[in-house]
């Protein structure tokens, strides 16, 4: 199994090229590559040439750390067309820089919206005719997974629509801090997926469905906003005896990726804690 960082609370601290480094620092021997404003942006064309891309290969090789996957969000299911067909060309360059960088695993989001959810999903396959031959051609894996806000936010559905892609390219990625967005089951959803699921996001939240009391108010009160965090384990509700039990009884042997967003002040304790936490939770199980 890889345990890696997303690097999301150092970006406006660290550069690309020093991110190797950090990461051996905080103990770590793998990074999932996250969106960033110099590198991959969110929705936006990559930022990296070609000569970065080889800097980064050297600092790689030089601090003995790898990169477990990369990470581009574009709008690919988008119902608008031009901003589809804007962000295939976005994934083409991403696909290319991950295949330079030596790496062959990259994970995503379905995109899309829920409020026109037959219109988004037509638009997921209009992409995916398109860019499944190219990860299948560069031998790239691509792991997907159901996003608060997308088109399909549930982990069953999610599972489904991964199973409907068909090809052994691509998988199916469990993000804990969605669990009360997924459904709130992942013993389930993870059993449901099998072997098609290869990565899991780690991180704590609060459960918006408790009817136990108000974990957070939004207003307007009809509001349609997706509130989640992405905090420490043992910060929020979600259930890390069931979570790691699903993982073992599921055999995973695939990436888990610390994926704390919430304490940039403390970034580097955070890394450090959620690191030592999840190889706890590992070893007792």
């Amino acid at each position: 199994m890889r345990i890696a960082l997303d690097p999301h609370m150092f970006r406006n601290d660290v550069s690309v090229l020093e991110l190797p480094r950090l990461a051996a620092e905080l103990g770590y021997e793998w990074i999932e590559f996250s969106p960033r404003d110099d590198a991959l942006p969110f929705f936006h064309h990559p930022r990296m040439d070609d000569a970065t891309v080889r800097e980064l290969r050297r600092e790689l090789d030089a601090t003995g750390v790898g990169i477990s996957s990369v990470l581009p969000l574009y709008r690919w299911s988008g119902p608008d067309e031009d901003e589809r067909q804007a962000a295939v060309r976005y994934w083409k360059r991403a696909i290319r820089i991950t295949r330079d960088l030596g790496v062959d695993t990259m994970v995503s989001e379905f995109n899309g919206r829920p409020d026109q959810v037959s219109r988004s999903e037509g638009q997921f396959w209009r992409s995916m005719e398109e860019l499944l031959p190219i990860f299948e051609s560069e031998g790239i894996q691509l792991a997907l997974e159901p996003h608060p806000d997308d088109f399909v936010e549930d982990g069953y559905a999610a599972v489904d629509l991964v199973r409907g892609i068909n090809s052994p390219n691509v998988s199916f990625l469990y993000c804990a801090p969605h669990t009360f967005h997924m459904g709130n089951d992942a013993r389930g959803i993870m059993s449901y997926a099998g072997d098609l699921l290869t990565h899991v996001h780690v991180a704590d939240t609060f459960d918006h469905t408790a009817s136990s009391g108000k974990r957070y108010i939004v207003n307007p009160p009809d509001s349609t906003a997706r509130v989640h965090q992405h905090l420490d384990i043992g910060q929020g509700e979600v259930d890390w005896d069931e979570f790691f039990d699903s993982l073992k009884q599921n055999d995973f042997d695939g990436t888990m990726t610390m994926c704390v967003f919430a304490w940039e002040e403390r970034a580097r304790e955070s890394s450090v804690f959620m690191r030592n936490k999840a190889a706890e939770y590992m070893r007792n199980r």
